[in-house]
Parts: C-alpha cells; structure tokens; sequence
C-alpha cells in the first residue's frame, strides 16, 4: 500500500487534501484523524505537520508526501521533488534597515535573522559566502531593531510588515516556493506512484484550462484554429447548417475572454465554455 504524507494544518492543508479529492482519492472527513485508508486506490495517508513531512520521506517510512519546498529546503533531508503542485507559493527574501546595504552580495560577515535557517545556509554556501544565522521562530521583521541581527530572510508579500520595522528588501528572491510532491532521493518508485503523478498531473491541467467550443464558417476555420490550436489540434465536426463547423479546443483559462472575444469578431457564434474537472494528456 503506497503511503502518503498530507499537512494537517495551515496554508498547505485544505488545497492538498482538495487536489487530492479532485484527483479520484479518499481523503479524511474529519479534521482530528490522523490517517484515511483509500481501499480502492491502494493509498493510505498520514496527515503530519507540514515541517515535518520531509523527514519522514526522506527516511524513507513514508513514500511520498506534500510540503513546500522552503520546507524542504529548510529540512536538509535526503529527498527529491517529484512534482509542483501550484498552489501555497512564497517568496523569501533579504530585507535590512534602508541605506544599510546596496545589495544581497554584501550580506557576508553580517548577522542574518531567519525562521528558515536551512533555507538561508544552503543560499549561503551555493554562493561562498559566510555569515552567522540567527535562528528565530517568527516576528523576525523585529530582529534587527532589538539588536540581534543586522538583516533578515523572510517570507514576503506585500512586504507592509517590512516597511513598519522600517526595512526594506535587497535583490532578487533567495527562493521562491509553493507545494510540492516529494519522494525519497533514492530507491525505486513503489507501485502506484506513476499513477498518482499523472492524476495530479491531470488536476493541474484541468485547472489552467477550459473546453471552449464554437461554430465558425469553414472558411474561417484556420484564422479561428490559430486562435485555439488546442493541446495537440482542434476537434472539428461537420454541422448540419451548410458550410459551418462546430470546433472545440482546450483554451488556457487565463486567455478565454480574450479569444471569446477575438473569436466573435472574427464570426464565430455559439461560443460555450466549459470547465475540465479531471483530464489525461
């Protein structure tokens, strides 16, 4: 039985367990249970913290699991990411006090002040540089002010929180994260696996596109299909209504308004969207 880690709580939570149901799998109908068995996938899943999941998957106890990859950067441990999973993503960056410093390769001999110690060492030593980590649990924005650093790595978003300790951030991103699917670095893939991916793999399709269909003249079949090529062509059927064919093609979600658009101007009627709940490619 392939046994999966799932987070049980925070930000990673509930769009895992989501993707997972989207993907044909069991998941826990109650919050409190730790384990859910799906018999009829073969799957069993353990919801742990989601610091934690990397370990026990690079241990090898459990086969996979969904963390995020600053987790698993941050770990250290012996496993790989298998798959990204698109959703929970984070920025981390430096930030220090306004005309401290003029960029991020200035940050060596100085004190850094990080929730992700792991995060900020490995950054470190890819770039040869030494500096003393200042390992803090959170509210690190406040480090530099009390004295205990002279910079911070954090996570950033609108980056507000920076601008009330009166620090501002350097350079590019020391990583960008979101929710991965990880596997051990070593050992062959238990049965299962493959299966899994390409389900995810399939959920995560269904997301960023839609089924677009429409009725075009037929001489205007090659302007409307360079509109949708689909992922490999457009379906294209004969319609009753002489001259006139009904096409459909998978649109990226984000671009659909703009070729219903494009589409109508250039004839096509009928125009229906469709959302894909599940696909294989």
């Amino acid at each position: 039985m392939l046994r999966i880690a799932v987070p049980n709580k925070g930000t990673l939570s509930q769009p895992a367990s989501q993707m997972l149901r989207d993907a044909g799998y069991r998941q826990r109908t109650d919050p409190k249970d730790l384990i859910c068995r799906d018999e009829a996938n073969n799957v069993e899943f353990f919801y742990l913290r989601p610091r934690d999941i990397a370990t026990y998957v690079g241990s090898g106890d459990l086969d996979l699991g969904i963390t995020g990859r600053d987790l698993l950067v941050d770990s250290g441990v012996p496993a790989t990411e298998m798959l990204d999973l698109n959703f929970g993503g984070a920025t981390f960056r430096w930030a220090a006090p306004d005309g401290a410093l003029s960029s991020a390769d200035e940050i060596g001999g100085k004190r850094i002040a990080t929730a992700y110690p792991g995060v900020v060492e490995r950054y470190l030593a890819e770039h040869d540089l030494k500096a003393e980590v200042v390992r803090l649990d959170g509210a690190v924005e406040n480090a530099v002010r009390l004295g205990v650093a002279d910079l911070i790595a954090d996570v950033v978003e609108t980056g507000a929180t920076l601008r009330q300790a009166g620090l501002v951030t350097l350079g590019e991103p020391l990583l960008r994260s979101s929710a991965i699917m990880i596997g051990p670095a070593e050992g062959s893939a238990p049965a299962g696996v493959s299966q899994l991916i390409r389900r995810l793999q399939g959920v995560l399709v269904a997301r960023s596109y839609v089924m677009l269909a429409y009725d075009v003249r037929a001489d205007l079949l090659d302007s409307a299909g360079a509109l949708t090529p689909g992922i490999e062509s457009p379906t294209v059927s004969p319609l009753h209504r002489e001259g006139w064919v009904a096409v459909q093609a998978m649109v990226p979600r984000k671009d659909v308004h703009r070729v219903m658009d494009e589409l109508y101007e250039l004839g096509a009627r009928a125009i229906l969207v469709t959302d894909i709940a599940n696909c294989r490619l």
